[in-house]
């Protein structure tokens, strides 16, 4: 098991980008706002059962909850150093929806006709200057 101090040395960097880091310091002030924005809601209703009836029922509430909650997760990610990879994504996605069609068992075939002929043109497999025939000189 490591030592309080190990622990201690391997959050530093955490800690140290949480204080310096506008953005999350904006993240963790915007979610206790909200938490604290629920709990003044929910502090009238006092059995646990009303509590839960409101937050369940109730859109406000549960809006409050989600922005606290992805507040928290941004602030944790941009501690953590993690970066968001909506592009990389995003063309995962449009490749695999690119590849679905291309490959489709039903109308790919037909689909990769139709990109080719429109890549390369339709009808270029014959010779344009082809006038008929045989090579005869009809003589």
């Amino acid at each position: 098991m490591a030592k309080a101090k190990d622990r201690l040395s391997d959050a530093k960097p955490y800690v140290a980008r949480a204080l310096q880091d506008e953005e999350v310091r904006e993240n963790v002030k915007s979610a206790i706002m909200a938490a604290r924005e629920i709990y003044d809601e929910l502090i009238g209703a006092r059995k646990p059962s009303a509590v839960a009836a409101r937050v369940a029922t109730d859109e406000q509430i549960q809006e409050s909850l989600r922005s606290a909650i992805d507040d928290l997760k941004k602030a944790a990610n941009r501690v953590q150093g993690k970066k968001e990879h909506t592009g990389r994504n995003a063309t995962l996605l449009l490749t695999g929806i690119v590849l679905g069609v291309l490959f489709n068992p039903m109308t790919g075939s037909q689909t990769r006709s139709w990109l080719m002929d429109k890549m390369l043109g339709e009808g270029e497999d014959e010779p344009s200057g082809a006038a008929g025939g045989n090579g005869s000189t009809g003589t």
